[in-house]
Parts: C-alpha cells; structure tokens; sequence
C-alpha cells in the first residue's frame, strides 16, 4: 500500500520577499541605481555604450596614459615592479602581462574597501602569490613593505595620485559633489578625521593657508571665513555654502573653486602632501641601479613635487636621467576619457651601478 501524498502546506518564508531594484532606465543618474554599469561580467553591452559615449562605467577606473607609463617603465619578463596605488587594478594587470615568465608586481592601496575587490579581480586573470603580492599599506611605506618582503630593491615603480572613480563615483564616499553624501573624503575610513570633522575643528586662518597650499584657490580668505567651524552634514552642504560665499563668481569659475575646495581638504584629511613627500625621498633607495620610476600627477601641488625631488635626486647623483618635461595624455585619451586631461607623468631611472 503506498504511502500517502504529504498534504501540509509549504513552510511560509522567513523573511519578506525582497525585489529586486527596478532599473530606472537607460540612463540612470543615481550611482546606486547603475546596477548594470557596476556588473560588468553580466552587462557587458551596457559597460560597452558608457564606455562609447567617453565616459567611465559606475564603480568602474579606466587607466590613464597606460602607453606612456609603460614606455616610461619598459617592464620586462622576469622584472620586480610595484604599484604604489592599486586602485582598480588596470595599471597593475598590464604590468604583470609584460612581467612574465619569471617576473613579480608587489601592489599597494590603503583603501580597505576596495583593495580586496581589486586583487580578486587579478586573481581571476591567473595571478597567484608568486606573480602577485598585494599589501593594504601607504605608499609612504615602500622601503619597509620591500624590506618585509625581502626585496631589495625593484625594477619599475608606479605612482598613480589619482583618485580613482570607485571612490569619486560613490556617494558615500564622500569625494564628490556630484551627489549628497556624508562629508568624509579619507581613503581609509577606518583612520583619521572625515572632512566634516576637519572643518568644525579649523580656524579661519588655518583654512586659508589649508586652501592656498593644497588648491591654489585665489578666493581662499573669503572661503576661509564664510566655511571653518562650521557643520556641514553632507557634500552638497558644502557645495551650495562654497557658492554662497563666492557671489560674485559665475559658471566655470565657481565650479573650479567649488572642486578646489574638496581637492584641499580631501589632500588635508589624507595628509597627502607628506606621504608623497617621504615617498619621493625614499624612492631612490627602493629602486634597483638603472630601475624606472613613472608618477602621474593630477594638480600643481602635486606636480611641484616630483619635479623638485627628481631634480634634485639628478643633481645629487642618486637618478642618471629624469624627464625633462612633463608628458600629457593624446587628445584621443582626453576625448575618450575626460578624467585624463589633467594628468601629468613624469619619470626618472636610477643611477646604474659603478
């Protein structure tokens, strides 16, 4: 005799059915809502018509001057090379494709959220530990993560200073004014001050010399008073105050103070300035004889810089060639890729041995 068919009705869910977000058309303007920008792997034809249009997928980096920066490396098979800024990993991938057989990239980032993204990502290209180190570390600690390493010194150095789109796209981030979100602009979260407790903190004077040194910004005393001490609970509350202090200023012009103001404090709250500075002063010794060195700057500050430590590493005997002048991305990558247009990359190899 067969048993009986079970008849009880199905064990209700245990919690409430969750749908999934409407896609809010083909172009949708809040960073959460580019869900098929940010799969790539699922969407590629929709990544394919943002990248068309000359603009970067959500969530996504798009490596700036890569032609360049490896003419400046020339990498070569069986090579020790390390990205100082891992970022989304698009520097480091073509590096590693030129390192082998036999060759190693040593990659660094001080972002715990997106640093673990990135090294998946070049895991998944075949990368595994002897081929590819990654460390969450400043760069400002090259020497000490090459001594752990037992690394004397490497073949090819990259410093990309950009911040990458995965930061700048998200809102909570807080790296740009192009959406509300909370005022924190630190490359590590979990360090340091946001920018809202930075300027609660500052006294006008203070914030005046802040955005002469990190910005260049020409309306600094106006800003400087109208904005230190204050509470600003999100980027576009600080947005529309930078406007409100400035009147007299217009269209572009206001624009530019506006982002030179998140450029100075977001350099300030990551205390940018000097981690480059140590880099820079130790570079040399973290180079092999005849090793190359490539930086890609993003603004005057920045710039000033390498150029005076890489002269003065030339004058000193430490480097045996730096460029003379600084190299910009083709009007093709400028077109293609907004974002490259103010980047700089200057190079320097060091002395051969004796």
């Amino acid at each position: 005799m067969s048993e009986p068919h079970d008849q009880s009705p199905p064990p209700a869910p245990t919690g409430p059915h969750r749908r999934r977000p409407r896609y809010s058309g083909r172009n949708p303007r809040r960073f959460e809502d580019k869900y098929k920008e940010r799969q790539p792997e699922r969407y590629p034809e929709t990544v394919a018509k943002v990248l068309a249009s000359g603009k970067t997928p959500a969530g996504a980096h798009r490596p700036i001057m890569v032609g360049e920066v490896l003419e400046a490396l020339a990498p070569r098979a069986g090579d020790t090379a390390v990205d100082c800024t891992l970022g989304y990993g698009g520097h480091a991938a073509e590096l590693l494709a030129r390192l082998q057989p036999g060759g190693r990239l040593l990659g660094l980032d001080a972002d715990p959220l997106e640093l673990p993204k990135t090294e998946a990502r070049l895991r998944a290209l075949g990368h595994g530990a002897e081929t590819l180190i990654v460390r969450r570390v400043n760069f400002a600690g090259l020497a000490q993560v090459l001594a752990a390493e037992g690394l004397e010194g490497a073949d090819c150095i990259l410093a990309d200073l950009g911040v990458s789109s995965m930061q700048l796209d998200d809102p909570a981030r807080g790296f740009s004014m192009k959406e509300d979100g909370p005022l924190d602009m630190r490359m590590n979260p979990q360090r340091g001050l946001p920018a809202s407790g930075l300027l609660e903190r500052l006294q006008p004077q203070a914030l005046v010399e802040l955005l002469e040194a990190n910005a260049d910004e020409p309306h600094a005393a106006y800003l400087g008073a109208a904005l230190a001490g204050r509470t600003f609970a999100s980027t576009l509350d600080l947005a529309s105050a930078v406007r409100t202090a400035l009147p007299r200023l217009q269209g572009e012009a206001l624009e530019l103070s506006t982002r030179r103001v998140f450029q100075a404090l977001r350099i300030a709250v990551n205390d940018e300035f000097s981690a480059l500075e140590t880099f820079l002063r130790r570079l040399p010794d973290c180079l092999k004889p005849g090793g190359r060195a490539a930086v890609l700057t993003f603004h005057s500050g920045e710039d000033r810089r390498v150029k005076k430590f890489f002269a003065a590493g030339l004058s000193a005997g430490a480097y045996e060639a730096v460029s003379n002048e600084v190299i910009r991305a083709t009007a093709a990558e400028r077109f293609g890729n907004p974002r490259s247009a103010g980047a700089k990359l200057r190079w320097a190899r060091r002395a051969s041995a004796s």
